[in-house]
């Protein structure tokens, strides 16, 4: 019988061997450098998880609990480490509920491959068994799909699919794979793909359109950057770090860029958006120029276009040509890898303080402290607040963890908060909002970066969205801290509902099961602090632990996030109360 060394041999020779389909997949992961992967098996996948079997030395299958926690754990790793993520399930159900996943890395940019099972070719279109058109279905949320149903495509097609989502702006792709093509034998070779015909993924970047963005740069009196996630994705943390130090420009960031620089360089003034900082959102349209850098000026950031930045001449450094002028009119686009246009502007930049500009930003901050952030972080009321909570794990994990959060008020809560020294560091759905995420995204991402600290911050409604997952916890020993913010409500439809709807509370009080015992059923170790008196000792024993932890903290149940911009009013309408 062939060894596990044998079969991974075999699959970098040049020569042919003949194997089936099934086999072929596996071998394909090994060749892209998959060594772990998070799926959910099925009747229409079982030829590979067969085959999975044999080579389980070689490549760590992760039993997620539903499909849908198999592709946010793949985000979580994908986010962390820089790779690309794998998740695979069978056909129908197991297909369909990866649609949110891929929808999520899809608005995102997260790099992901999804494998999925299909009835037999002679089946498709009879509505047999478990037969969905997942290819129909995941076109609008995936940057490719593809529908194998021979085995002989296999191997060209998962190359294109590794290649596809990983390079230029990254994204989800899945493959869908008819069962009669994972058992079919072929003459099997797999080389990597390095291109595809009429997929240009990273523009080359224009060298007029760089100087003309230094010009403007070097002249601005009230320049202001805003960074996104394409900055991490582009690898330019250091890039951007030395283009804001030799141009002395207040710099702030969206919450899928944040932690690309860390929260204490003295030129980073913060979060833009409906709860960002006062001052970048209220001086976004008092600056001359505002500089764009991988971002893709969606409307949480932007509140009214009518109203955004006017008065600004825009420079837009991105990667995907869809995105220029699509929401913000550029007068000056910069295409191409945030690293190396940020490495080609940076020789043409002069030095600058901007002294009197960035005073500007700390005025606006100090009425913000005062206004919001002070009461947020040191209350004097008697219930805990979600903004000491994520104090005291700054302070435990000296700013050190990678925090990831699920949506609503917690989750923006964590991104004004949270303190990080280090990239890839804070993890959330972004463009999506998908509530559940939280929880195997810490999975994926404990597993992607086992030397870091990971914390997922989750409120009582998101957490019960995928709470199966604990059970991957338990069975593979994933030491993971989690921490639930329970104010018993949907906190951001509740504060919406105070706000703008007469406090009509329709259907988001909450009546919660006991979360401890919970978690005590999966063999976690739980905990309930209710009193500010526990807090910090309680939190410091979670972080110090080097086992999976649950931490549930009662939280004001009428606890609101500000600043904030109401939806559709102007960046500079954001109200402090």
């Amino acid at each position: 019988m062939e060894t596990i060394k044998e079969k991974k041999a075999a699959t970098n020779t040049k020569s042919t061997i003949n194997i089936s389909g099934a086999e072929a997949i596996v071998r394909c992961l090994l060749a892209e450098g998959v060594d772990l992967l998070f799926g959910y098996p099925g009747g229409a996948i079982m030829p590979v998880y067969d085959e999975l079997y044999k080579f389980q030395d070689e490549l760590t299958h992760i039993l997620t609990r539903h499909e849908q926690g198999a592709t946010h754990a793949a985000q979580g790793y994908a986010r962390v480490s820089g790779r690309v993520g794998v998740a695979m399930a069978t056909s129908g159900p197991g297909a369909t509920n990866l649609v949110t996943g891929l929808a999520d890395a899809q608005i995102d940019s997260t790099p992901m491959v999804c494998i999925t099972g299909q009835v037999t070719r002679e089946l498709l279109g009879s509505d047999a068994f478990q037969e969905t058109d997942i290819i129909g279905i995941s076109t609008p949320v995936t940057k490719w799909n593809y529908q194998v149903t021979r085995a002989s495509e296999i191997p060209e097609i998962l190359a294109k699919a590794f290649y596809i989502a990983r390079s230029g702006r990254p994204g989800p792709v899945l493959v869908d794979i008819t069962k009669n093509a994972q058992i079919e034998a072929f003459d099997f070779l797999y080389k990597k793909c390095k291109g595809v015909r009429s997929y240009n993924p990273t523009p080359k970047p224009n060298l007029g359109s760089i100087e003309a963005a230094a010009e403007l740069m070097n002249t601005a009196k009230k320049p202001l950057i805003v960074w996104g996630q394409g900055v991490i994705l582009g690898q330019a943390e250091e890039k951007l770090k030395a283009v804001i130090d030799k141009a002395g420009i207040p710099a702030a960031w969206t919450i899928m860029g944040e932690s690309a620089i860390p929260t204490s360089h003295p030129l980073n003034v913060g979060m833009v958006g409906m709860h960002g900082n006062y001052g970048p959102n209220v001086l976004t349209n008092e600056c001359d120029l505002l500089i764009a850098i991988g971002m893709r000026f969606d409307d949480r950031v932007t509140g009214s276009l009518n109203t955004y930045a006017k008065q600004a001449k825009v420079i837009h450094f991105e990667i995907d040509p869809a995105e220029i002028n699509k929401n913000v009119n550029a007068d000056v686009a910069v295409l191409g890898n945030s690293k190396e246009t940020l490495e080609l502007l940076l020789p043409l930049l002069t030095e600058n303080k901007h002294e009197d500009w960035h005073n500007e930003f700390k005025k606006h901050h100090q009425i913000e402290f005062d206004a919001v952030i002070k009461n947020d972080i040191h209350p004097t009321k008697e219930g805990l607040t979600m903004g000491e909570v994520i104090e005291e794990i700054n302070i435990a994990s000296g700013n050190k963890a990678v925090i990831v959060t699920d949506v609503g008020q917690h989750q923006m809560i964590a991104c004004r908060y949270a303190k990080f020294e280090q990239s890839k560091s804070n993890i959330t759905s972004g463009g999506l909002g998908t509530m559940g995420f939280a929880l195997p995204a810490a999975i994926g991402a404990k597993m992607g970066a086992m030397d870091r600290e990971v914390v997922a911050i989750i409120g009582d409604g998101g957490y019960q969205m995928t709470i199966q997952e604990l059970g991957v916890i338990f069975q593979h020993e994933v030491p993971v801290k989690i921490v639930v913010l329970n104010n018993d409500h949907l906190g951001m439809v509740r504060q919406w509902q105070e706000l703008f709807f007469e406090r009509r509370y329709a259907s988001t009080v909450m009546v919660n099961p006991d979360f401890v015992k919970i978690a005590e059923g999966y063999h976690i170790e739980a905990k309930r602090v209710s009193e500010r008196k526990d807090l910090k000792a309680t939190i410091q024993e979670m972080i110090a632990s080097d086992k999976p932890y649950f931490l549930e903290v009662k939280v004001e149940k009428e606890d609101n996030v500000f600043p904030m911009i109401p939806s559709g009013a102007s960046v500079s309408e954001v109200r402090l109360k």
